[in-house]
């Protein structure tokens, strides 16, 4: 018996895919302050689950196509899954893919469904949309339920690549010194490039004994952004992707994406003219990239499965006493959303950062550090790293370089929402990644923060 027979009947894999396509009128996320009911589905959004057994653990690594989900309704899924399928809640990724042409599961932009400072007969100000969640969290349970079903011996074989072509840094140094973040397509004002790109494309893919591929996991990083801000729900590159690689696989393979640190990298290149920007041709393009990839992957020998978590305390950043006065200043003036358009479907963005402001005061003062859950999983020679929130690919590339494991995949926004994490160089240099409220309420060295305890854990499931 050869040593990947062995780990084979070691190993045994199990996924599905669930529709949780949201129905008319409701609410799409990814913008702020403006009203997006769902008025066409381009093509359906999933929730995907994958089931990894070996050595008589088991985890569950669970992929939705939307934008976010808040704290209170990833605990919800881990809670039930937990109950249902006796696993473990620390072995359960809860991952979205930041897609900004679907739905959120929960509030992006306030920390509880009362916040008081958004009125209340504009629900779609908070982010959400209450009808959606049960949706969500039901396609979920079942993807899961249906992944543990599944469960048979398989082989794992990982490999990566790398693709310059679908993902670019969207913040730019001016001229001038200052900042922007999506500034205008070859602006003679661009001096350059604030920061690097992650283009490693990453491919696990599990086989069963037969030789007919079960599953594949997908590593990339890149905003899913392509919806924006339309109407109408797609899965965007995501997607493309996923569909791509299943045309290679056969039908039956299931195919999940972790996006990575992309809370500075999107896909629209502003030093290309003629770029042809679509999330057809994105994924077309990550396909083509994981077809050379596949030529290249290398078995996994051991199938060591392990993890770990950690509630990591950070600090929450502090309003200035300027910025509150702008902020309670700017309520007391307009108690009501000062709209953009006379349909009020378009709220302008001061309006809601002072509201968001309030919400985060209020909060710092009762605890002035945040409680970040983090996961490291270890997969024989894999690391995936979870992580809340939008970080910046900066310290992901640290994390790659410096891990131990021979691959290391990050996820971002798992297991809740946290707003923009960027670096301490992009607090300086500003932009609305940095703005202070919900969408940002970190202190600067939180990134740095989170690159080393995610190093540590990785050490530690690495050890010897």
């Amino acid at each position: 018996m050869t040593k990947t027979n062995s780990a084979a009947q070691c190993l045994r894999v199990g996924a599905a895919q669930v529709d949780i396509t949201p129905a008319m009128g409701i609410q799409i996320a990814g913008d702020i302050g403006r009203y997006r009911p769902v008025e066409e589905i381009r093509d359906p959004i999933f929730a995907k689950a994958m089931i990894v057994e070996a050595r008589g653990k088991k985890a569950c690594f669970l992929c939705l196509d939307v934008l976010a989900i808040s704290w209170g309704w990833a605990e919800e899924i881990r809670t039930r899954a937990s109950a249902q399928f006796g696993l473990a809640p620390e072995a359960i990724l809860v991952h979205v893919l930041q897609n900004h042409a679907a739905p959120s599961v929960g509030h992006c932009f306030t920390w509880e469904d009362d916040c008081r400072w958004f009125p209340r007969e504009y629900p779609w100000l908070l982010g959400g949309d209450e009808r959606y969640n049960p949706i969500a969290v039901q396609g979920a349970l079942k993807a899961i339920g249906q992944a543990m079903g599944a469960l048979q011996p398989a082989r794992l074989n990982v490999g990566r690549g790398v693709d310059g072509r679908v993902a670019f840094n969207r913040r730019f140094v001016m001229r001038d010194g200052s900042t922007q973040t999506h500034p205008r397509t070859c602006d003679p004002q661009i001096l350059h490039c604030e920061g690097p790109t992650d283009p490693e494309v990453g491919v696990m893919l599990f086989v069963a004994e037969s030789g007919k591929p079960l599953a594949a996991c997908l590593h990339h990083t890149c905003h899913p952004a392509h919806g924006y801000p339309e109407r109408w729900v797609s899965a965007g590159w995501p997607g493309a992707w996923s569909e791509g690689v299943r045309r290679l696989c056969g039908a039956d393979c299931v195919c999940l994406v972790i996006n990575g640190f992309c809370g500075n990298i999107n896909h629209g290149n502003h030093l290309d003219p003629a770029q042809n920007d679509n999330h057809i041709e994105m994924g077309r393009k990550l396909t083509e990239s994981t077809q050379r990839i596949m030529g290249l992957l290398r078995p996994m020998e051991s199938p060591v499965l392990d993890w770990r978590a950690r509630s990591l305390r950070i600090p929450m950043r502090k309003p200035t006493d300027g910025e509150m006065e702008e902020a309670r200043r700017m309520i007391r003036e307009h108690p009501e959303p000062i709209w953009k358009d006379e349909s009020r479907t378009a709220v302008e963005w001061d309006w809601v950062y002072a509201a968001m402001r309030l919400d985060l005061q209020e909060h710092y003062d009762r605890d002035p550090m945040f409680a970040y859950f983090m996961q490291v999983f270890r997969l024989g020679d894999v690391a995936i790293v979870a992580v809340p929130g939008e970080p910046f690919v900066e310290e992901q590339l640290r994390i790659k370089r410096e891990s131990p494991a021979g691959f290391t995949f990050t996820a971002h926004m798992s297991n809740g929402y946290v707003g923009y994490i960027p670096t301490r160089e992009a607090f300086q240099g500003g932009g609305y990644e940095t703005r202070t409220s919900n969408g940002s309420k970190l202190a600067p060295e939180a990134l740095e923060m989170i690159g080393d305890a995610s190093l540590e854990m990785i050490r530690e499931l690495f050890a010897g």
